[in-house]
């Protein structure tokens, strides 16, 4: 069931989920929660352009959440696909702090803020 909202003018949002185990440094998680957010807009540019067309004029608004594991990462991803939301994932390339192939964060939307809120609502902030 998909729980998509009608276009009611409301703002839209890109979330990115970081996963907390990994512990990276503040520039890791910056440089990976700016992959997430770029490859959302490109995927949401090709495949829901009037998503990104709201999120675009409406200051492009990103969140920055987080997870307590790769589990519980993929766990998110699941359910934001299931509802049919642009979802991108990032796995690192291993080249500074983290080992090669990890999955460090996703990013889902842009999407209206209650789609997502829906989802990721009972997380905290990073």
């Amino acid at each position: 069931m998909l729980f998509r909202v009608s276009d009611s003018g409301e703002e839209r949002k890109v979330v990115i989920l970081m996963r907390n185990d990994l512990k990276m440094s503040k520039g890791k998680i910056a440089a990976q929660a700016g992959h997430a957010a770029v490859g959302c807009a490109l995927a949401a540019q090709k495949r829901d352009k009037k998503n990104f067309e709201a999120w675009m004029s409406g200051g492009q608004a990103k969140i920055v959440l987080k997870v307590d594991s790769e589990r519980q990462l993929f766990e998110y991803k699941a359910v934001a696909e299931a509802q049919g939301l642009t979802v991108v994932t990032i796995c690192d390339a291993g080249r500074t702090e983290i080992a090669p192939g990890s999955y460090t964060c996703i990013g889902i939307g842009p999407a209206p803020n209650s789609d997502i809120d829906k989802i990721t609502g009972d997380l905290k902030m990073l």
